[in-house]
């Protein structure tokens, strides 16, 4: 039998929704150049890839075109294969040793809690350009590791813009996290949309990442340890957020298997 791909709608409880990601579940290492041209060949934003060793797994992302540090819904995807196939029964905790440390990840009813570093934001004087390739107007900009996170006047205006993919690629930093608060009648706390051209995903569907970013950056202005996010990317995802102030936050998704298939060649 060749190497087994599931692929896995992320932070939705529906098919076709929330973000796509392809779980490869390995019987041993192989190399980078390997990983790379498998995750090319999915051309998913993300592909995920484990080796069991001992009671953890090692865990590891691409894109398309690079390696990432960290990934929120492959990782949810990862867990959710994992209990749903069989590596781990589902009273069984999921650890991953990663290039952010140890995840863990838990089974809670129907959703999957994943345990993340936070990522604090900083407010910083953007270059011009970021305005001309957002087209719209913002309330303030700050930077993390992952990108810059700008606090867009409404909801509407998350929901709308259309970057200038062009534009945002020649500068220093291409990742960039837009949000705001919603209407006040809505069931969410705060929506967000995320472009990453540098990493070759324009728009990220759902992304795990950006919310161990927006915890903290909510909570302070919220002052709300319990915050549920929307991500209004054109498929759309759910987030809880619980971060009380410490190093670390406590993401929680949903998911579902749309595909399986059997890699035959490489």
């Amino acid at each position: 039998m060749g190497q087994i791909i599931t692929q896995v709608d992320a932070f939705t409880n529906i098919p076709f929704a929330g973000n796509p990601a392809a779980v490869c579940v390995l019987p041993t290492p192989q190399d980078d150049a390997w990983m790379q041209n498998i995750a090319q060949e999915m051309n998913l934003s993300e592909t995920a890839f484990l080796v069991k060793q001992n009671d953890r797994f090692n865990l590891r992302w691409f894109t398309p075109t690079v390696e990432v540090p960290l990934c929120g819904h492959a990782t949810l995807a990862s867990a959710h294969v994992l209990w749903s196939e069989g590596h781990l029964s589902p009273d069984e905790v999921a650890r991953f040793y990663t290039k952010s440390g140890v995840l863990v990840a838990k089974l809670q009813d129907e959703w999957i809690e994943l345990d993340f570093p936070v990522n604090h934001s900083k407010a910083t004087i953007a270059p011009p350009e970021l305005g001309q390739a957002l087209g719209v107007p913002y309330k303030s900009v700050c930077q993390n590791s992952l990108g810059y996170l700008v606090e867009l006047e409404s909801e509407e205006l998350v929901r709308q813009i259309q970057p200038n993919f062009q534009i945002l690629k020649t500068l220093p930093i291409s990742e960039i996290i837009v949000t705001s608060l919603t209407h006040p009648d809505s069931q969410y706390d705060f929506v967000s949309r995320f472009f990453a051209p540098g990493l070759g995903v324009n728009e990220d569907p759902v992304t795990g990442a950006t919310h161990c970013c927006l915890a903290a950056f909510w909570r302070d202005r919220l002052h709300k340890n319990e915050l549920l996010a929307y991500q209004a990317s054109s498929r759309g995802g759910v987030v809880k957020v619980y971060y009380d102030g410490g190093d670390r936050v406590f993401l929680s998704g949903q998911a579902v298997t749309v595909m399986r298939g059997e890699l035959i060649t490489g």
